[in-house]
């Protein structure tokens, strides 16, 4: 079994996150990218209060003890908080041919069946949204490079995050709350 990158296992609000964000030393992993995922199972009906620390160390037991893999994707992100896993400044796994060069962060629900613009989908959106635009500013990295996991040429995840989560709609969003942000 490779070496475990050990969890960050925190969870933040969105601001929160953001000032989080500014704290990492960027010096041995800086990515060029960021994967978008939707966790598939859990749903959000699974998750009624999102995810909780112990709902994370499952994760680590999942990833660690049962795929055999050094670590997982950098962000669990819920209707409530922006859980950090994977700490940012280290590669993580998550999309098998961009592992070193991007972040994974994994969205809750399975977006294929859950809606992503209105009730708890609309709030991990929003917290998705702003994690997003914390990282992209953060470390300088184009919106437009945002990737799917669906595109991912060796993926079997040929959904992800689902058919509800439109690429263009996010990559827009996102945009516009980093402008917001610097005009703030």
């Amino acid at each position: 079994m490779p070496n475990w990158k050990p969890i960050v296992g925190l969870a933040f609000n969105q601001d929160e996150f953001e000032s989080y964000c500014h704290t990492i030393q960027w010096s041995a992993f800086k990515p060029k990218f960021i994967v978008l995922h939707n966790t598939g199972l859990p749903t959000l009906n699974m998750r009624p209060e999102g995810f909780t620390l112990q709902h994370i160390q499952n994760l680590v037991h999942y990833y660690r003890d049962e795929l055999k893999w050094s670590a997982g994707p950098h962000l669990f992100i819920d209707d409530h908080k922006i859980w950090v896993f994977t700490p940012l400044n280290m590669s993580g796994i998550h999309a098998n041919s961009w592992n070193k060069l991007s972040l994974g962060v994994e969205i809750l629900g399975d977006y294929d069946k859950d809606i992503f613009s209105q009730g708890r989908g609309l709030a991990v959106r929003k917290n998705a949204i702003a994690a997003l635009a914390s990282l992209h500013t953060v470390l300088g990295i184009d919106v437009s490079t945002l990737k799917f996991h669906k595109e991912e040429p060796n993926t079997t995840h040929k959904n992800c995050p689902g058919k509800n989560v439109i690429k263009q709609e996010v990559i827009a969003e996102v945009k516009d709350l980093i402008s917001k942000r610097k005009g703030a």
